[in-house]
């Protein structure tokens, strides 16, 4: 099976000399974890480079570049002796990422209520209402992007540069499990209030209206994605 023709393809990395090789890392990045996460990569399972190159029909460059970026988000490790593995990322894990990730979102959102400048708030406003085409049409892909873009965009807003560092290197080691939460039943609808809420507090500069509501969000994010995981793990021990 070729990489292009993979699905799940969340933008995982980041910087790569040749973009078309970055192109290529991150795609099999993505979907390597997409079988993570639906388990059909068992934790501490040895990934090798050249049965992987193999198996997607891709050079062993990309390969390497991929479990770079897995490795940044957590979900493989590299062992003495053993090599890239997958990592075995606890529960308890999971939901002190999300904590700590919804204490930082939650911040840059009650900064971007007093931060933002009008253009800003009207962008923001403005791809938040382009992404209900994609939540009434079901296209997990399309708003996966836009939520990305949503986020990205608080970030900016927030207009601290040091904050925004820490955000975006939490959301690397999260974006699989914050992506995987997509293919639950009536989960597109939902993040999509969650985001209406944190942009009407924004628009009336409500800081702490903002925060809460971002807050409530990364909670049920949190608790969306593990029960996806967990979903995923019964499945396959069926």
């Amino acid at each position: 099976m070729h990489v292009a023709n993979l699905p799940f393809l969340s933008r995982l990395g980041a910087g790569a000399a040749n973009p078309q090789r970055q192109t290529r890392a991150t795609e099999l990045a993505a979907a390597l974890a997409d079988e993570i996460l639906r388990s059909r990569l068992a934790p501490g399972q040895r990934l090798d480079e050249q049965e992987l190159a193999q198996r997607f029909g891709v050079s062993r460059t990309p390969v390497r570049e991929a479990l770079g970026q897995l490795a940044a988000t957590g979900l493989v490790e590299h062992r003495p002796r053993r090599g890239v593995t997958v990592a075995v990322v606890s529960p308890q894990r999971l939901q002190e990422m999300f904590v700590v990730m919804a204490e930082l979102e939650a911040s840059a959102s009650r900064l971007a209520a007093t931060a933002m400048t009008p253009e800003e708030r009207q962008d923001l406003e403005a791809l938040h209402r382009a992404s209900q085409a994609a939540v009434r049409d079901g296209r997990i892909d399309e708003y996966e992007r836009f939520n990305q873009d949503f986020h990205s965009r608080l970030y900016a807003g927030c207009h601290n540069g040091y904050l925004r560092e820490l955000l975006n290197a939490t959301r690397a080691r999260l974006a699989p499990f914050r992506r995987a939460q997509f293919n639950l039943r009536g989960r597109l609808a939902a993040s999509w209030r969650e985001h209406d809420a944190v942009v009407e507090a924004i628009l009336r500069g409500d800081g702490d209206g903002a925060a809460r509501a971002m807050r409530e969000h990364l909670a049920t994010v949190s608790g969306a994605a593990a029960e996806y995981v967990a979903i995923q793990t019964h499945q396959l021990s069926a």
